[in-house]
């Protein structure tokens, strides 16, 4: 969860795998003979340095590049790191020409690597960490938050039931489950008493807004989880699938509007930048979905850091269970009470007492 100023170079690129994180090359290359078309060895293993839901590497080949994704080792909490999921998505989406990696294959036998993966293909282009785009022109600035903005809406804009994801989730009540969900999530991770937290878990339920649309939402859209072309300001690929499901397109939206109100925006020059505002942002959205109004969003602001910080929440446990996948979780784990804190703040913008 990337919220705040990230250094591109800390979080870009890839490193010798972790000793945690081993995986057993001679099975995998065995594996991927049998089910990935077109594979050939050797294979070099690396692992890429961001990312710490599920660990991700990038398998190389004389030819051809891929991507592998799996769960984390350990105990984990229930329904988290569903890569099953992950791959249906992409798998999906790829074949109505969205931007996403091709989905090569799925293996749920842990006796391969020690746990559920998938492999994808090895997308290259530019992944940017700050939002305020600061080794790019006026113009793509203006341009690479446009095609963001857009591609959501694209994303929006299928019919689950024609692409092939009429089942990959419960049509109506969205916030509803998705308030549910975390609120058990946090719980079952909860190391300490959060006030905010109680109190949410508490006013949310009873103030969920009305839910006009299905789509299939990401869960996490945000610029890091994209990769842009490296010679046009276009999403090439959106990353990071572990969080989608069907739902209510507002969730999505709202809570890539939340860049606006966190570090990296919050307070910047948009106008000398060439970004954005948020009114800008809502009007590209509009128009790119057909006239979609955008209602109040201190609810949605409310709702999408609740959800934050049971993600968060779910990382502190990982890291005193030992399972968490990156030397920054501590840093997440970190921001679950201000998250709460802030989350809350909205709640009260939006009426709660």
């Amino acid at each position: 969860m990337a919220l705040g100023v990230r250094n591109d170079a800390e979080y870009s690129g890839t490193k010798p795998v972790e000793k945690r994180h081993r995986i057993n090359d001679v099975a995998l290359a065995a594996w991927m003979s049998e089910h990935v078309e077109g594979f050939k060895g050797p294979l070099t293993v690396l692992q890429f340095k961001g990312g710490q839901s599920n660990p991700t590497y990038r398998l190389d080949t004389p030819t051809t590049s891929y991507v592998l994704r799996r769960k984390p080792f350990g105990p984990l909490l229930p329904s988290a790191h569903a890569v099953d999921r992950e791959f249906k998505v992409i798998a999906a989406l790829h074949k109505q020409g969205f931007p996403v990696a091709r989905a090569y294959a799925l293996c749920m036998d842990d006796a391969v690597i020690g746990a559920a993966f998938y492999i994808m293909s090895m997308e290259e282009g530019r992944v940017f960490w700050n939002p305020q785009l600061p080794n790019q022109s006026p113009d793509e600035r203006r341009a690479i938050f446009t095609d963001k903005i857009e591609t959501l809406a694209k994303l929006h804009s299928y019919d689950p039931d024609k692409i092939g994801l009429g089942d990959f989730g419960k049509p109506g009540n969205y916030f509803q489950r998705q308030v549910d969900r975390w609120t058990k999530q946090y719980r079952a991770a909860e190391l300490e008493v959060i006030p905010e937290m109680d109190r949410l878990i508490d006013w949310l339920p009873k103030t969920l807004p009305q839910q006009e649309r299905v789509s299939v939402v990401h869960g996490d859209y945000r610029l890091d989880n994209m990769i842009f072309h490296n010679d046009k300001p276009k999403v090439k690929a959106v990353l990071d699938w572990e969080l989608s499901t069907l739902g209510d397109p507002m969730a999505d939206f709202t809570y890539l509007l939340m860049q606006w109100v966190m570090p990296g925006l919050d307070g910047a020059d948009l106008k000398a930048l060439n970004i954005p505002t948020m009114e800008d942002a809502i009007a590209i959205y509009s128009k790119a979905s057909g006239g979609v109004k955008v209602p109040d969003i201190n609810w949605y602001f409310s709702y999408n850091l609740f959800r934050l910080a049971g993600i968060m929440q779910g990382i502190a446990k990982r890291i005193k269970d030992g399972t968490a996948a990156s030397a920054k979780a501590a840093e997440s784990a970190a921001r679950t009470v201000p998250l709460a804190k802030a989350s809350w703040s909205f709640a009260q913008k939006a009426g709660a007492s």
